[in-house]
């Protein structure tokens, strides 16, 4: 379901699925009714997950009411987490880095702060966090999780040196 709502430049674990090409994602981005489709996809997706797209702008999330439900599921279905990383991978394709930011800090928030999610942890940490294309604003969210991981002695996503000096 989610291979074909957001397509990749790679294999996916579908192998009968074509990656995306340069030429055909910058083909989508010029089309205003494919972009739509896709943020309206992307809505979807995060409704499932339980989260609401507060802005369209700017893709800041929120808890959806139905969220309590929503979580176990994605607490108890670790295949999710291979589909958010997908995900946020497309959205970094098709031009929505910003989407990204919000979407990885969202999954930090919950699983490091508010401890809602344990199981995605692992993930958020190890894939989410990385799929940001922005280098300024994956080490702002690396040094975010290293605020929020307990113990931060344990933290290995990053050098100590450099998030104790990041500002």
């Amino acid at each position: 379901f989610a291979f074909r709502l957001f397509p990749l430049r790679e294999h996916g674990m579908n192998w009968r699925a074509r990656p995306l090409t340069c030429q055909e994602i910058q083909a989508f981005k010029k089309s205003k009714e494919v972009m739509e489709r896709f943020v309206h996809a992307y809505q979807l997706m995060l409704r499932f997950y339980g989260i609401n797209l507060v802005n369209k702008e700017t893709g800041e999330l929120k808890r959806a009411e139905n969220w309590a439900e929503r979580f176990e599921n994605l607490n108890r279905f670790s295949h999710n987490n291979l589909r958010i990383t997908r995900i946020l991978k497309c959205l970094g394709e098709m031009g929505y880095e910003d989407y990204q930011v919000h979407l990885v800090k969202f999954f930090l928030t919950e699983t490091l702060v508010e401890e809602t999610l344990p199981n995605v942890k692992g993930s958020a940490l190890d894939y989410f966090l990385f799929t940001v294309r922005s280098k300024e604003k994956r080490r702002e969210l690396v040094h975010y999780a290293w605020q929020h991981f307990k113990p931060r002695s344990c933290f290995v996503w990053g050098p100590r040196d450099k998030l104790l000096k990041y500002r």
